[in-house]
């Protein structure tokens, strides 16, 4: 597997935490904790509260790529807690602190304490697309056809 380069600058609040990193040899995502300031956990009502819950760090990447947020597939199972505006894109011109936005579908309120694994972040490929206005555009066999149009033979 490919390997570059993330840098990633502590902020204060950080102190004490784990840098992000890849809990196997081959996981997509990098593991994000929660670093909430003056370690304050971060209550998530039931049904529907939700949170903006910093990591603690700012970070470059490199131009060409992005830092996509996910939840973390255990807190849906157990907790019904997962993000909002998911996946949530980070570009590679942002220097601010990360911040990951957090939302509780449970039945009951969720504590979000200092150090918990709360995302997970995947660093991928983009590409720049040249927007030019046409005319007509190719024809294919799915054509206009939308939702739920594939896989049917009518």
């Amino acid at each position: 597997m490919a390997r570059t380069q993330l840098s990633i600058m502590p902020l204060p609040h950080f102190e004490g935490l784990e840098l992000p990193c890849y809990k196997s040899n081959e996981a997509a995502g990098l593991d994000l904790q929660a670093a909430n300031p003056e370690g304050e956990p971060v209550t998530l009502e039931a049904k529907g509260g939700r949170a903006l819950v910093p990591v603690g760090f700012c970070m470059a990447l490199d131009l060409g790529f992005e830092a996509q947020i996910r939840p973390r597939s255990g807190l849906a199972l157990k907790h019904g807690v997962t993000l909002l505006n998911t996946p949530g894109t980070i570009d590679s011109d942002y220097r601010g602190e990360v911040k990951v936005l957090m939302i509780n579908h449970g039945e009951e309120a969720f504590i979000v304490e200092r150090g918990m694994r709360i995302a997970q972040m995947v660093i991928a490929p983009v590409l720049q697309m040249q927007v030019v206005p046409v005319d007509t555009l190719d024809d294919t066999e799915r054509g206009a056809g939308g939702f739920g149009s594939t896989g049917h033979k009518d």
